[in-house]
């Protein structure tokens, strides 16, 4: 008598099949071979395969994918019946700002000093040089985009308008006298 370990016994689970498919979702998978969007007609041609009883490793060979995706593929019908023909965002459902709330007051007293203290030739602030500052100093680790920055500030509360040069004169007829001048 042969025995066979737990850990064998686990490695021979059942194949994976869709099973008997009802005749409108047969005929919708039938329809989606002709589709024109290449994530439904793979998957049409996956679940009809496992409807005739095409195990995983044999229909990821004859469709040139991995068994990983049909796997997945039938585990989708399996949630969402004929729902599954239509690709979802890949986006993430909610996503971390890059800058948490340590690391923006980190940002926030980067900003109550002169960019000049940091090496910079400048003594105006960008956002641009805020998010290189910061990657150099070891707020984030890699540059981060501008509205990075925008967002951690207004976040913060604090309002960002772009540095403007002004030309001013406590002359109470500058005004004037650089009207002439240019005229």
């Amino acid at each position: 008598m042969q025995w066979i370990t737990p850990v064998i016994m686990e490695a021979m689970k059942p194949p994976m099949y869709v099973g008997h498919l009802p005749s409108d979702e047969q005929r919708r998978l039938e329809k989606g071979l002709r589709s024109r969007d290449a994530f439904e007609l793979r998957r049409c041609q996956i679940l009809l395969a496992s409807a005739r009883g095409g195990r995983p490793s044999q229909i990821a060979a004859h469709l040139g994918c991995t068994p990983q995706t049909v796997r997945n593929t039938i585990r989708a019908y399996w949630a969402d019946a004929t729902r599954c023909l239509r690709a979802r965002s890949s986006r993430p459902k909610t996503a971390a700002p890059m800058l948490d709330e340590a690391k923006r007051e980190r940002l926030r007293a980067i900003l109550h000093e002169t960019p000049r203290s940091f090496g910079k030739p400048t003594s105006l602030w960008t956002l641009r040089l805020a998010a290189e500052v910061c990657f150099e100093q070891g707020v984030t680790c890699r540059r981060v985009s501008i509205d990075s920055i925008r967002r951690a500030l207004q976040r913060m509360g604090v309002g960002w308008k772009r540095a403007k040069h002004w030309i001013t004169s406590p002359d109470p007829h500058y005004a004037l006298k650089k009207s002439n001048a240019i005229g």
